[in-house]
């Protein structure tokens, strides 16, 4: 099941613990303790999903067609990937895992067990 299907996107999203959805800016938008850490916008071919990544992988996806800097996430490290680039779809789910790991290690102890989320050791 594609990523870049609203079902695709959902059926993965949710079997990260604490996420939860919202529309907005005329995207489908997935939390993590009330912190955006994935959208989906568009459909088809016009599909993207925008992901928080580390300088390097930001480095790296960047460079590929397909991939840029994610447009109003002012910040860097933010990158949409369209349904066109060369990514397959383990690539994109690791992707969308550790932009997860990143916004919810951002989060307190505290929140993070209420929500049940455990971290890798080495984010």
């Amino acid at each position: 099941m594609s990523l870049f299907t609203q079902e695709g996107f959902d059926a993965f999203v949710k079997s990260l613990p604490g996420t939860s959805f919202v529309d907005q800016w005329d995207s489908h938008v997935a939390k993590v303790g009330e912190k955006v850490f994935t959208l989906l916008s568009g459909a088809g071919d016009q599909a993207r999903v925008v992901v928080k990544c580390t300088e390097e992988s930001f480095e790296i996806l960047t460079a590929l067609d397909g991939i840029g800097q994610a447009p109003y996430f002012a910040k860097r490290k933010w990158v949409e990937i369209q349904a066109t680039a060369p990514l397959s779809q383990d690539e994109v789910s690791h992707y969308l895992t550790r932009s997860y790991q990143l916004v919810a290690g951002g989060l307190t102890k505290k929140l993070r067990q209420e929500l049940g989320i455990i971290l890798p050791e080495n984010r």
